[in-house]
């Protein structure tokens, strides 16, 4: 699963491969948005994502493009 979050005051987003599932990802940010607390998301190999909730600009769930080679239209 991809997980692409934007984070205010920052020109880039984070983009994460999680193996967690969509339901999974939209509860864990709800939880951290109403707490005002951490997002916290695992990646594929282990590693640890920490945003704080007041950053977050936004937060795409999705499936990642697995395979794509070559131009898109």
């Amino acid at each position: 699963m991809e997980v692409k979050i934007g984070v205010q005051n920052a020109a880039r987003e984070l983009v994460v491969e999680t193996d967690q599932e969509a339901d999974q990802v939209e509860k864990l940010v709800a939880e951290a948005v109403s707490s005002e607390g951490v997002l916290t998301l695992t990646d594929t190999k282990g590693r640890k994502v920490i945003v704080p909730a007041a950053k977050l600009a936004y937060v795409e769930i999705g499936h990642g493009t697995l395979g794509q080679v070559g131009f898109r239209s």
